[in-house]
């Protein structure tokens, strides 16, 4: 029988990620997209708590294999999107796979705190599916996504055997290279950064302040081969296994020693 995929993003339903990546797990089964009707990034778990969201059915295409592609927006953030799916379409069987992407944008280092694409992926494993975000390192929207094709099936071919175990997600970045400079695959650590000089100000036609959020990247990782967003930069597809919970253990009996309480 045919994988049941849903499938959603950060940049919303009509960026050009996501419907390449639909495109392609419909090789492997039926996939549900439910996705941000606009673009949500940067929004990490949130969820539109007291807000009024809409849903809407866009499309319902059968492909050449006889798998379909079923388009759904939601006015929400890409956690919504995930919720919203289980509750509308999954009550009775979870699908097999949650997939958020494709990101137009590196989620690596520091970035995976805020992103909206690991934010859903964290979603899907909450509710105990195996659950990927992917992303590549550019913003432009005009990606050439078929330059990737062959990692991307490599990565879908090993998820569907060996899925990530339960309580974990995998965050997966590709650099923004021709294929056949693209070194290969690395699993990875989080890398150690931070975001500098972050606000930008400037001054409206009427003349009063406000701030753009911009900021320079602060790389604190000191080994090299080690964080995902130097890989990343060194030509590798890299893949960080994330944990919905995560308690430090190690924390715990530290502070459980010495404080006093």
């Amino acid at each position: 029988m045919p994988l049941e995929i849903l499938v959603t993003n950060d940049d919303g339903y009509f960026a050009k990620g996501i419907n390449f990546l639909a495109k392609l797990l419909s090789r492997y089964g039926n996939v549900t997209v439910v996705a941000p009707k606009e673009a949500q990034s940067g929004m990490s778990t949130a969820l539109s708590l007291g807000k009024i969201m809409r849903f809407e059915t866009l499309s319902v295409q059968e492909q050449n294999n006889g798998n379909t592609i079923s388009v759904h927006t939601l006015t929400g953030s890409p956690a919504d999107c995930v919720k919203m799916a289980m509750n509308k379409f999954y009550l009775e069987k979870k699908p097999d796979f949650v997939f958020s992407g494709i990101n137009h944008g590196s989620n690596a280092s520091v970035a995976s705190v805020y992103s909206g694409t690991l934010g859903a992926a964290a979603e899907g494993t909450i509710y105990g599916i195996p659950s990927i975000g992917i992303s590549v390192d550019s913003h432009k929207q005009d990606i050439d996504f078929g330059e990737f094709e062959e990692f991307l099936q490599t990565i879908v071919r090993n998820i569907i055997e060996f899925p990530p175990a339960p309580g974990r997600y995998l965050n997966i970045n590709i650099p923004y290279l021709p294929k056949d400079q693209i070194k290969g695959f690395k699993l990875a650590s989080q890398g150690e950064g931070m975001w500098i000089k972050e606000f930008e100000q400037r001054r409206d036609p009427y003349g009063k302040d406000y701030y753009w959020m911009t900021g320079q990247f602060l790389n604190l990782e000191e080994e090299r081969n080690r964080g995902d967003h130097n890989l990343l930069a060194d030509g590798y597809i890299t893949i960080v296994p994330h944990m919905v919970n995560n308690t430090d253990p190690n924390e715990v009996e530290r502070l459980g020693q010495i404080w006093k309480i």
